[in-house]
């Protein structure tokens, strides 16, 4: 019995290894092509940012240029090679599922991806270019903006993780209502609660301006009033 439970474990084991050795064989394979495309990826990024503001960037040092598409590239091997990850891991937990578990974990998996994409898209074509107007109404004839691409950049993709990760609110909602956890009457008691604190964690999250601080604060509360709107209607 202690045998054959070894051999169990084993097993889990060695599949347990398969899975993470192809998902880091995925990200190897995927990088140097990612890589490449990386210079188009970062003008497109610039273009939609800047929009019709004529602002030049710059670079302070011969290797940042070099450095900041390595850090791009390998975030967007990460995003590449996700959906090929998940479905490793999918097939590593699936044995151990009910069919109910696995059409809920179904669902929750491809409703999250949704809203991590339109979080970053509505940070990528809203929120970004408003921060950069924002920031460039501050320009006189005696001040004169000197942008950094790392700066511009690194701010694009930080904003643009954090968008996708505070759109997954209604979800988490959702989930903790449908599961039991927490019943919908004290979610909905806490509302002010909840609303202090999206907005103290926007304001830790984004630049030190008011404009990116609405713009992740109202629609993240929102996004948690529809999950509790689903969640009531999922108890009913």
């Amino acid at each position: 019995m202690v045998e054959e439970k070894d051999e169990t474990i084993i097993e889990h084991l060695e599949a347990l290894r398969a899975v993470l050795i192809k998902s880091l064989l995925s990200l190897a394979i995927g990088l140097v092509p990612i890589f490449c495309v990386t210079p188009y990826f970062i003008n497109i990024l610039i273009r939609i940012m800047m929009g019709e503001n004529n602002v030049q960037l710059n670079f302070f040092s011969p290797m940042e240029v070099f450095i900041l598409q390595i850090k791009t590239a390998l975030v967007l091997d990460i995003l590449v090679c996700f959906p090929y990850i998940a479905k490793q891991v999918w097939n590593f937990v699936l044995p151990a599922l009910y069919e109910y578990e696995r059409n809920f974990v179904k669902s929750i998996v491809l409703i999250s991806s949704l809203l991590f994409i339109i979080g970053v898209l509505f940070c990528l074509f809203f929120i970004l270019p408003s921060v950069i107007r924002f920031g460039l109404s501050f320009v006189t004839d005696s001040i004169r903006p000197v942008l950094g691409i790392n700066n511009i950049i690194s701010l694009a993709l930080w904003l643009s993780f954090i968008f996708g990760m505070m759109f997954q609110f209604p979800l988490i909602t959702y989930a903790l209502i449908r599961s039991d956890i927490v019943s919908y009457e004290t979610i909905k008691s806490k509302r002010s609660y909840i609303f202090v604190g999206v907005l103290i964690l926007s304001g830790l999250l984004t630049p030190p301006d008011v404009i990116s601080q609405l713009m992740l604060t109202l629609p993240t509360y929102g996004l948690f009033e529809i999950g509790l709107i689903l969640g009531k209607k999922t108890k009913k």
